[in-house]
């Protein structure tokens, strides 16, 4: 036996001549070592290029609610345009109101023998069939022109449209509860005071749409767009 060491071997070789070794990998893709008698841990998730920290793993969905209808992309009816578009419907709506309405009280006002009936239940149902007609041919058009085309044709000239609370157009609930406040010459059919007391109650109707339409700058949603959960949206 030698009473020398052995000989360094190559540079970076363990005593008795055998390498060191690999060290361990590094970076993201690295994986640790399953352990021991155990499944092999799942690789880590790394997000497409491009899509930055936050992505979000494939099959999972999206932690944010999705953005309501009418909210992304789109500009409420301002007061103007509204007040015109109302204009031109009630000028429209009044002409045919006026000529069928007068037929119909005409009527009602003439016996079957042609002579004129001036007595007071023939004036009183004569003003309550005014009432009624007018009622049902006011609310009747709005209805009929939102729930199929989703707009007026006074909202057709000033470009806007209705949208009910899906999105798309109202139903005939949402179109009915918007425009319930057309039903107040129904209180017409009351003798003496029920012309008074519609038309006091459109005007207050009229003024409390306006006020709603102009204090909410995000939506202009007045009471009655609040009540059937529709908007009135600006088109172009």
């Amino acid at each position: 036996m030698s009473d020398y060491p052995p000989p360094p071997g190559p540079a970076g070789a363990s005593p008795g001549g055998q390498n060191p070794p690999p060290p361990p990998p590094t970076g993201s893709s690295a994986m640790p070592p399953p352990p021991a008698g155990g499944a092999p841990l799942p690789p880590p998730y790394s997000p497409p290029p491009g899509a930055g920290w936050g992505a979000t793993p494939p099959g999972q969905q999206q932690p944010w609610p999705a953005s309501p209808p009418g909210a992304v992309g789109t500009r409420p009816g301002e007061l103007l345009d509204r007040f015109l578009a109302r204009l031109i419907d009630h000028v429209l709506i009044g002409i045919v109101n006026a000529v069928i309405v007068s037929f119909v009280v005409v009527g009602l006002l003439f016996n079957s023998s042609g002579n004129v009936a001036f007595g007071y239940g023939d004036s009183l149902a004569a003003s309550a069939a005014g009432a009624v007609l007018s009622t049902v041919i006011a609310l009747g058009y709005f209805v009929f022109m939102e729930t199929q085309q989703g707009k007026t044709l006074g909202k057709m000239v000033m470009k806007l449209h209705v949208e009910g609370a899906s999105g798309g157009k109202p139903s005939v609930e949402e179109s009915v509860r918007r425009n319930i406040w057309l039903a107040l010459p129904l209180a017409g059919i009351v003798p003496i005071v029920g012309g008074l007391i519609a038309g006091l109650g459109q005007l207050v109707a009229v003024i409390m749409i306006a006020i709603g339409i102009n204090s909410d700058t995000a939506r202009r949603q007045p009471w009655t767009d609040k009540l059937a959960g529709t908007q009135v949206i600006k088109e172009g």
